[in-house]
């Protein structure tokens, strides 16, 4: 089947990564939108693999509050370089995981620091459904934007702020 164009852009659209990465997977496809975006999900998680040994020199601490300042979230989020930490997708990623601090009130990074018996979906931040996308856990948008941005990226640290609690 061929790759157009179209399908390029909506698979980008769709997933964020790179053109010639997009053009690849749809190739290796056969044009099947739905079996490219896996196979850009699985390298996904194969880059991030890779760069998960890498050193965290720098960062950012980003804090979010809810409207009427009742509840906030402040998280510190590692990656290799400043030039990363400055990025649109880098901030975004970041303010999007605050938000979800604030509002999901996570107990745990990951699901190895719970206690046996706990559910990592309520109580572990990297496993809880994203707000904004919930078929997506926040592993999972790390993974994406560790492929977009091509460092490797941790959470460090989180907390959260509520008024009487």
């Amino acid at each position: 089947m061929e790759v157009t164009v179209d399908k390029i852009k909506e698979l980008r659209e769709k997933t964020g990564v790179g053109i010639m990465d997009c053009k690849r997977a749809l190739t290796d496809s056969n044009g099947d939108l739905n079996a490219a975006v896996k196979a850009l999900k699985e390298r996904g998680f194969e880059i991030a693999q890779k760069k998960s040994g890498r050193a965290l020199g720098s960062g950012l601490v980003e804090a979010y509050m809810h409207a009427g300042g009742r509840i906030g979230a402040m998280i510190e989020i590692n990656c290799e370089t400043d030039f990363v930490a400055r990025t649109d997708d880098f901030k975004t990623m970041a303010h999007d995981i605050a938000m979800q601090v604030a509002a999901n009130n996570p107990q745990y990074l990951s699901a190895e620091e719970a206690p046996e018996g706990e559910d990592p979906e309520d109580t572990c931040l990297l496993s809880q459904p994203f707000i904004k996308d919930p078929q997506k856990t926040i592993q999972e948008i790390i993974v994406e934007t560790v492929s977009k941005v091509g460092e490797n990226i941790r959470i460090s640290k989180f907390c959260r702020f509520e008024i009487g609690a």
